[in-house]
């Protein structure tokens, strides 16, 4: 996944700002939930916040009012946990001020740094309730009703039933207030044991949903007004299932079967593995007008030993051959690709390697980030590890390439008349922001009653992290 953010659960809809929920009913608990990390983390706080619903909790985007707080962590980054750690040491002087005034303050520690830590977190944050890992947060009311009664609790066990079986539908009221696009996880956890990652030993490995639960989600989620979904995964395209005729299905029959439904506009999908991206799923880029051309696919080294040493399982020259195939399915597609530089034992022209593949492919966006030790991993072990000032002057030249890149690549759309989801209000008056079929922000003159239309624009300039539009024709859809 991206790791390369922090998200609020109002990121599923593209806010701005942190958006927790806006219902205010009396004699109800309120809880706050901050989130870190990926698409993933985004997805499984806004299905936590569902799971609360029943139990008599409305979001809040005020900490200062809230009942309950929730750290959805994340643990791809470097010193995760010591962050999660200052951040409850912040928590615990809260519910000592709350103690004072007579009132119950709970916090919660969720996801893959409560996953990786379990009772030590509880060790080190007397103030904290509960421990709950991403496989089992469907089991979170039971958890506070039992540290309410005085036990805290730590689950981190690897739930044996389907959590996602468990969690109740999502209200249509609040598919509508959390906007036109929406994440939908499919698939967790991961199998490639990849040196340098963390996520097998916190989401486990790969599980993929079935395609009736999918279905039925993505079905509610249009009828609550969503036009856009991107399908979540550690590596989604490792998807599979049995499908209704009770043949094998993977990720690309997925996408053929939701682009049936109705109102449902576009799909995407992330993040992919190289060793996962079959024919099927190729073709569903070339045939299929709803699947969007763009594609997160990381390769994140350039060199053939680095990549061995990374066990990526997949040489440059094949990474290479994967991107003129799809590229000859979908010529207009935009790639995007995860970098890592500095991993142990990287030399100079190990270095250089990887620029050149960034040359061969241009990207239109990637991610890079400078190699961290993550404890548990085999990467960790290396001896040969790279000096952190050889680290950074590597990610800084990196960095000005890929942005060279980006911006080549907004400017290339200039001139185009491309279809445009608006999302939600700009920053001006009588501005709105969309999404292009590239995943570029675009800001056009629009009325805010079109949220969720999609009309036809015309691109005239870029800025630094956005592309500007004008009408440029009719509505295509609402």
């Amino acid at each position: 996944m991206n790791e390369h953010v922090s998200f609020s659960v109002a990121a599923a809809s593209g806010a701005e700002e942190p958006v927790w929920g806006l219902n205010s009913r009396p004699n109800t608990r309120k809880v706050f939930i901050k989130t870190y990390g990926c698409q993933m983390n985004v997805y499984d706080s806004t299905r936590m916040s569902d799971a609360l619903a029943g139990d008599g909790y409305v979001t809040t985007e005020d900490m200062g009012e809230a009942d309950l707080i929730l750290l959805n962590t994340c643990h791809i980054r470097e010193k995760a946990a010591d962050k999660v750690y200052s951040a409850l040491g912040r928590l615990r002087e809260m519910k000592k001020d709350r103690a004072a005034e007579g009132k119950e303050l709970m916090i919660g520690v969720t996801g893959c740094v409560a996953q990786a830590e379990g009772e030590e977190i509880l060790r080190r944050s007397p103030a904290v309730d509960v421990v709950i890992g991403p496989q089992t947060y469907h089991r979170l009311p039971e958890a506070l009703k039992r540290a309410r009664a005085g036990t805290r609790v730590v689950d981190t066990e690897y739930a044996v039933e389907d959590k996602f079986e468990h969690l109740p539908a999502t209200e249509k009221a609040k598919i509508r207030s959390r906007g036109v696009t929406s994440f939908l996880t499919v698939q967790e956890g991961c199998d490639k044991f990849c040196t340098f990652c963390v996520v097998p030993y916190t989401r486990g490995s790969e599980v993929s949903r079935p395609v009736r639960q999918i279905i039925d989600e993505a079905e509610r989620l249009v009828e609550g007004g969503v036009r856009e979904i991107t399908l979540l995964g550690q590596n989604v395209n490792a998807w599979r299932s049995a499908g209704p005729d009770g043949g094998a299905w993977g990720l690309g029959d997925l996408l053929y079967r939701l682009a049936e439904i109705p109102g449902l506009a576009r799909l995407r999908y992330t993040t992919s593995h190289p060793r996962d991206m079959d024919e099927r799923l190729i073709a569903a880029h070339r045939d299929l007008r709803a699947l969007m051309p763009y594609l997160h696919l990381p390769v994140q080294a350039g060199s053939d030993r680095i990549l061995k040493a990374m066990n990526r399982r997949h040489t440059t020259a094949e990474y290479l051959r994967l991107v003129e195939r799809i590229r000859a399915a979908r010529p207009d597609i935009a790639m995007s690709g995860d970098f890592i530089v500095g991993f142990p034992g990287e030399t100079d022209r190990d270095f250089e390697d990887t620029l050149r593949i960034v040359e061969e492919v241009n990207y239109a966006q990637a991610f890079s980030f400078k190699y961290s030790t993550r404890p548990g991993t085999p990467g960790a072990e290396l001896s040969d590890q790279v000096p952190e000032e050889v680290k950074a002057e590597r990610l800084e030249r990196l960095q000005a390439l890929l942005l060279k890149q980006q911006a080549e690549f907004s400017k290339s759309c200039i001139g185009k008349v491309i279809e445009l989801l608006l999302e939600k209000p700009g920053r001006m008056p009588g501005q709105v922001i969309g999404r292009s079929p590239w995943l570029q922000s675009v800001n056009v003159d629009a009325k805010a009653s079109q949220i969720g239309d999609i009309i036809q624009v015309r691109i005239i300039g870029t800025g630094p992290n956005s592309l500007f539009a004008e009408p440029a024709g009719s509505l295509i859809g609402a």
